[in-house]
């Protein structure tokens, strides 16, 4: 499993790279890269993980991702069934702010822009009213060259900029420093607990995918996520409930619980409330009268 960091392939003659997707799912690993990534999911649906923290995504919603900030776009396991004729697509624009454009946003006109880049370095997902303006900028960039690229890359940037208010993605304010082996570990027990939320997963299973005694995992899980490892457990069985849940989908708020790995009704309630500060009903009632409105 070679995680961590990734290499984006950038040609020689190109400092913004757009990549385009036609997928039967995303990359179904933990990774980072230096360049900034900013993702429009044209198609899909799933979760995508950012340091320590989960999101729910779906179809035509834009993120921006920070420069060696860990990152997975997680399908919905229905994309990984085996008779599955899923795809996902999706645009994403590459660029390294420390690399050939550094001087670029060094000049005294664009240091708006790398302030910009240096507050979100953690990331945060374009509200969805803009997103229409973003994806039109984000084509323009794709089918432009040379100098009507650039144009398009620093409209991009105007808008974001005129934006009052973007949520980060991670609760982490810097990047965290991984070796190689420590990328991969991290990597590992992450994947594990996306793969099995809704199991039951006790503290001696998710250590022994680490190599490590349960009490040295805990002190390690903390140190690198800043959460127990209980707690972000239960956040990424809330974040695959509240996915349910608003599908409408299901029999009844008691098989989502069991569905996602509680073992009680009443436990997942008191979780449910402390992790979304809504009951499961009150979330529900409030996301499709968001809809409606």
């Amino acid at each position: 499993m070679k995680i961590l960091q990734f290499t984006i392939p950038v040609p020689i003659n190109q400092t913004i790279i757009v990549q385009k997707d036609l997928l039967p799912y995303f990359y179904p690993h933990l990774h980072r890269h230096h360049e900034i990534q900013l993702t429009w999911v044209r198609k899909g649906e799933g979760t995508l993980v950012a340091d320590n923290n989960m999101h729910s995504f779906t179809s035509n919603e834009i993120f921006w991702l920070g420069a060696n900030q860990p990152h997975l776009f997680k399908s919905d396991p229905s994309y990984f069934a085996p008779k599955s004729k899923k795809t996902i697509s999706a645009l994403t624009i590459f660029f390294n702010p420390n690399g050939q454009l550094a001087s670029f946003f060094d000049l005294p006109e664009t240091r708006n822009i790398k302030k910009f880049i240096q507050q979100h370095s953690s990331g945060f997902k374009v509200p969805q009213q803009h997103v229409a303006e973003i994806s039109n900028l984000i084509l323009q960039l794709k089918d432009g060259s040379g100098v009507e690229q650039m144009i398009s890359f620093l409209d991009i940037f105007k808008k974001l900029l005129s934006y009052k208010k973007l949520s980060p993605l991670s609760t982490l304010s810097q990047p965290q420093d991984y070796s190689e082996n420590e990328g991969i570990r991290i990597a590992t027990i992450y994947n594990y607990i996306m793969q099995h939320y809704d199991k039951p997963i006790t503290l001696e299973d998710i250590a022994k995918q680490a190599h490590m005694t349960p009490q040295a995992f805990c002190r390690y899980f903390k140190k690198h996520t800043r959460l127990t490892f209980v707690n972000f457990l239960n956040e990424v069985r809330i974040n695959e409930a509240c996915k349910k849940l608003t599908e409408g989908s299901y029999d009844s708020i008691t098989t989502v619980a069991y569905n996602c790995g509680f073992n009680s009704i009443t436990n997942f309630n008191r979780v449910f409330k402390r992790v979304t500060s809504q009951s499961p009903s009150e979330y529900v009632d409030s996301f499709f009268q968001n809809v409606e409105s």
